[in-house]
Parts: C-alpha cells; sequence; structure tokens
C-alpha cells in the first residue's frame, strides 16, 4: 500500500474554471487574460454579492424576484385564472361556515379539508374538537387557496411557479395554528399541567440555544453522544490516509468472511458514522456480522484552505485513492462498492470510468438514495438556476466554502415543518426537550463544502446534467452510465426529499446493467438506516436484467411486490449471490494491516 500523502499538501484545484464576468474568449490555446479593470470591478460585484449572501441566507434576491414577477404578470392577464380563484374563495367560505353550523349532536371533524398524508402537525385528538379543527380547517383551507394562485396559469413557467408555490407556502407555515400557543392544544393542556411553568422552561431553553449559537457551538440538545465513545464504535483500523479521506477498514467478527470486500462511498455533505451508530442500528456492524469485510471512507471536514478542491479531486483522492489502497490490501479481488447519496453519485462516476478502463475492478455497485440524472432533483432544483448558482459562487469565492450553518439551513427550508417549527413548539413553548438520540447528534455535527467543489457539483450535475448526458469528462475523456454493466442493487426512499426515489429511479434507463431496485419507506435517513430489528419499516423490491424493457416509475411502484421488514437482509443477500464461497478470516486479509495509522473512527471524523 502507498504511504500516505501528508495532510499539509493542497492541492490546486484539477479543473477549477473560475469564469470572470466579461472575459474574452481564449483564442487558440492559450488564454487571453482579462484587463485589469474588469478583474477589479468583478472582485467588486462578487464581495458585494457575499455580503448580500449573509442577509438573505444564501438565496438569490434577483432569483426569487424574477419568479414572482413572471407569476404575477400571467397571473394579472389571466382574468379566467383569477375568476376561478375568486369562484374558489367564496365556494371555500361557504363550505366552511356551512361546517360551522351545528347539525347533529356530534361535531364531525375534517368535513371540508383533512390534513396531507405527510402533514403531521394537526396529529392527535385533541386537534378534532371543534374549536381547533375548525382553525386547523381555516388554515390549509388557505393554504390550498394560495397553491391554487401558482398552478393552472397558462404561460407561466414551472420552474417560477414551483419557486412562488414553494415561498408562499414559507410564508404560510410562519402563520400555521400549531406555531402559537393561544392556538395550540397540546401547549394548552401543557399551561393547565405546569400551570405556566412550560414557558419558565421554554425561556430557558430558548437562552441556552442563544447562548450556544452566539458562541458558534451545538445546541445542547444535539451534543449527546460522542464520537467514538456512544456512536461510531464498531471496531476497526485507519489503514489509509490522505489530505481528503481516511480509508477504516472493520475487524471481522466471523471466523469466515466472503472473499470480496465491501467498500463504502458516504457522502462528504454528512459524516460518515450515519452508517455506523449505535450497535443496534448500524449498518456497518450488521455487514460485518453478515460475514463481509468493509471498508469505509471517512472524509475530511475542510477548512478555507480547501477552497480549490475540485470534484475532480474529490473522486481521484477519494473514490479513486480508496480503491487503488484496498487493492494494494487484497489484490486479485473485485470490489462490492456502495455509495450513499453524493458519494453514490460520484461512485458512479469512477464507476464509469473503471468499466472502461478495468472492468474487473468492481464486482457490483451500490447506490443508496443516490442520483445519477438530476432533472428531476426535487425541491432542491427551486433553488439551481443561473442567477442562484452565480450568487452561491460568489458567497462561496468570499468564504472559500459553503459553511455548516448555511448547509443546515438549505436543508430546513425543505423541511421547515419538521425541522424548525416542530422544534420550536416543543422546546419553546411546551417547554420540553425531545428524546436525544444517535441521529438527531448526527444531523447536528455538520460538515462544509468546499468552494470550487461545490460549484462544480451546482453546475456540472445539477445544472447542466452532465453525467446523465454524457457529456462528464474525467481524464479529458466523457464518461457514460451505459458503460457500467455489472450487476447494482439501487435503493430509493418513499419521503426523501434531497434525492426524490423517482430521480434515483433513472438509472434503470442509464446503465446497462442487471438492477434490482428496492423503494423503502422512510426519508433520506430514516429509510436507509433501516435495522432488522427495528419494527415499522417496509419495502418494495424488483430485478430488471439489461435486456429486459424499460418500466416506468409509476408502472414499478404498482408491480413491485411489498415486503415487512428491513431492505438490510435484501442487500446481504444480493452481495452473496454475487461474492465467491467463504473463507478464513485470517486467509482472505480480513485483518488490518494499517494498525499504525490509528484505530476507527480515526480523526477526520472528529473534527468541527
Amino acid at each position: 500500500m502507498s504511504s500516505p500523502a501528508s495532510v499539509g499538501r493542497i492541492p490546486t484545484a484539477s479543473n477549477s474554471n473560475e469564469v470572470l464576468a466579461g472575459a474574452p474568449p481564449n483564442v487558440g490555446t492559450t488564454p487571453v487574460p482579462p484587463p485589469a479593470s474588469e478583474i477589479a470591478v468583478d472582485a467588486i460585484d462578487r464581495s458585494f454579492h457575499a455580503a448580500l449572501a449573509r442577509f438573505t441566507g444564501g438565496l438569490s434576491p434577483a432569483a426569487l424576484a424574477l419568479a414572482f414577477a413572471d407569476w404575477q404578470l400571467h397571473l394579472l392577464a389571466s382574468p379566467g385564472k383569477q375568476a376561478s380563484l375568486a369562484g374558489r374563495a367564496i365556494q371555500s367560505g361557504f363550505d366552511f361556515v356551512d361546517a360551522m353550523v351545528p347539525r347533529h349532536a356530534t361535531f364531525h371533524p375534517w368535513t371540508v379539508i383533512r390534513p396531507p398524508e405527510n402533514d403531521r402537525r394537526f396529529m392527535g385528538t385533541d386537534w378534532e374538537l371543534p374549536s381547533f379543527n375548525l382553525l386547523a380547517q381555516a388554515f390549509l383551507l388557505t393554504q390550498q387557496w394560495w397553491h391554487s394562485t401558482t398552478t393552472g396559469i397558462h404561460g407561466l413557467a414551472h420552474s417560477n411557479a414551483a419557486i412562488a408555490d414553494f415561498a408562499l407556502r414559507q410564508c404560510l407555515d410562519t402563520m400555521a395554528p400549531t406555531n402559537f400557543a393561544i392556538s395550540n392544544p397540546e401547549v394548552l393542556r401543557k399551561i393547565m399541567e405546569t400551570g405556566g411553568g412550560n414557558f419558565v422552561y421554554g425561556l430557558h431553553n430558548f437562552v441556552e440555544d442563544w447562548q450556544a449559537l452566539l458562541a458558534g457551538a451545538r445546541l445542547r440538545s444535539d451534543r449527546t453522544h460522542v464520537v467514538g465513545k456512544d456512536v461510531a464504535i464498531t471496531p476497526g483500523k485507519v489503514v489509509y490516509r490522505n489530505e481528503l479521506i481516511e480509508l477504516i477498514q472493520y475487524s471481522p467478527t466471523t471466523p469466515t468472511v466472503r472473499p470480496e470486500p465491501v467498500l463504502i462511498v458516504p457522502a462528504w455533505i454528512m459524516k460518515y458514522y450515519i452508517l455506523d451508530l449505535s450497535p443496534r442500528n448500524s449498518l456497518v456492524r450488521y455487514l460485518v456480522e453478515s460475514g463481509f469485510t468493509v471498508f469505509m471512507i471517512s472524509w475530511k471536514n475542510p477548512t478555507p484552505e480547501y477552497r480549490n478542491f475540485s470534484l475532480e479531486d474529490y473522486r481521484e483522492l477519494g473514490v479513486e485513492a480508496a480503491i487503488a489502497a484496498i487493492n494494494s490490501l487484497r489484490p486479485g479481488q473485485a470490489i462490492h462498492a456502495a455509495g450513499y447519496c453524493l458519494g453514490g453519485t460520484l461512485l458512479s462516476i469512477e464507476a464509469a470510468r473503471l468499466a472502461r478502463e478495468r472492468s474487473d475492478c468492481l464486482r457490483t455497485v451500490t447506490l443508496l438514495a443516490a442520483q445519477t440524472d438530476f432533472t428531476e432533483a426535487g425541491e432542491l432544483t427551486l433553488f439551481i438556476n443561473e442567477s442562484q448558482v452565480a450568487f452561491l459562487e460568489d458567497m462561496m469565492w468570499r468564504q472559500g466554502l459553503l459553511g455548516t450553518a448555511q448547509m443546515a439551513g438549505a436543508f430546513q427550508m425543505l423541511r421547515t415543518n419538521d425541522l424548525l417549527w416542530s422544534r420550536v413548539v416543543r422546546d419553546y413553548l411546551v417547554g420540553e426537550r425531545a428524546a436525544p438520540n444517535e441521529l438527531m447528534s448526527w444531523n447536528a455535527d455538520a460538515t462544509r463544502m468546499p468552494y470550487q467543489m461545490h460549484s462544480d457539483y451546482l453546475r456540472r450535475l445539477f445544472l447542466n446534467n452532465d453525467l446523465a448526458e454524457g457529456r462528464y469528462q474525467v481524464n479529458g475523456r466523457p464518461v457514460a452510465l451505459s458503460d457500467l454493466h455489472m450487476p447494482m442493487f439501487v435503493v430509493g426512499t418513499l419521503r426523501d426529499h434531497v434525492a426524490p426515489w423517482k430521480s434515483t429511479y433513472k438509472i434503470n434507463f442509464l446503465a446497462d446493467a442487471d438492477i434490482t431496485y428496492v423503494l423503502t419507506s422512510g426519508g433520506h435517513n430514516a429509510g436507509i438506516v433501516a435495522p432488522p430489528a427495528e419494527e415499522g419499516h417496509s419495502y418494495q423490491m424488483l430485478t430488471k436484467k439489461a435486456h429486459d424493457p424499460y418500466v416506468g416509475a409509476d408502472e414499478w411502484i404498482q408491480r413491485a411486490p411489498s415486503h415487512e421488514g428491513s431492505w438490510w437482509t435484501e442487500w446481504t443477500r444480493f452481495l452473496a449471490a454475487h461474492s465467491g464461497q467463504p473463507v478464513s478470516a485470517s486467509a482472505a486479509g480480513a485483518e488490518q494491516k494499517g494498525g499504525p495509522l490509528g484505530d476507527a473512527p480515526g480523526s477526520y471524523v472528529l473534527e468541527q
């Protein structure tokens, strides 16, 4: 195995392509530098945008203004739509007044409108009491009407309609009756039980959290589990290290193991131990106990000095370096490679490169909630247009990276009810902290994103969709997902706000391989962390051979059989079916050979 690279070496981005506004085109092979005046103007503009981003949360005011202008102008020019909206408002008013008139001795809740299945704000019997139920229905009717104002307008761009609808929903959610003490039955019940003491506890929680935020520290409720002590405790060794990754090899717990090692590539947008939480819900431990030798990439949490690390640097120093290290430890053995979220996207790029250069390197490829086509990437695409990407680039250009607070804020916007308002109500109005768990602590253990890498990711994958359309280049040559011929196991999650399952499903018409697609219950994280011993999990699964005709996502979900339990068991069966016969752990070289580099979980995961 090659010696670890010096952590002090910060390479220049391999494909840094920062473009200055107004720069003249290249002539021949020698780029013509822009005039100094243009460079100064560009720097002023970018600095202004970066300063403005501090007040807008990283959102481009121009992108929002253009979307709202498009919506309002088309709505003003649609008298028929206006008349329809007025009629709907009047009809909803009549229906609501009719629901208020007592007709029977027993009040029947939700007679006008019911909450959507994914809206958990109004769960509980208290919300079926007449006064609270009518208040909830009034709010839902208002929300429904405003949603109708952004749909069905002839000529309105779909992307702008979606942005306007999202922004209006965010504003309305702040006014939900669940967010106020006087209109939330849970808070009122707590007031009666504690004599108002819940507000004292809530104020204490608020002051405690505010002090932590001012100090730049994690909230107290998020500091309950210690990495290496409570989570990320599966035994192993760091067997390789470079500027960007530590490679962990986990200790075997069975006398025999499958000869093919398993490499897991997590996303660098998160700490790797989402897949190695406590012993009861650790996917790593489950694989090891199932007789597999497991390697895990642990990404370094970048600092501003890493600003020029590109997406290609992450591929080369990340996935490619990890595969090379495993090849040196286990020569001649093909690898079961698995990637989670953004790590799965990067793995698919590297797998496509290897498919044309070393076709026998990977035995199988597994993608967990990972996208390879970004045309239907959910609500994240609302903020991926030229104006928004340029604004984010200017913000990151100033800082050198995308900070942890900005990362957390972006995901909170996608699920404000679950990640923001529910916490505000519970911690500050009810005055209770949620029971600490490993997932909450992991979620608060945030990471950063280097400027150049994130710019590459947004432009080349999200904005231009280069990977799915065959334009993504590795070493000067485009890679094609159609070169993937090894068996694939692909997992999507039913309630995924980050990688919608229909987006992950598109690998079925991109890769020329036998693909086992699994759709599991839960969201982006809870759907993947689904231990067999935990109740409440279910999944659908169907295998498509490479020569089988394509089946669309809507048809697939009707065809695929449903199963109770965890998809983990199906994955281990898949890996075993594509592995050799078990051999002695010592004979397979399952013991770690890199002890001097330290024990798991390593040092990179501990960096804040």
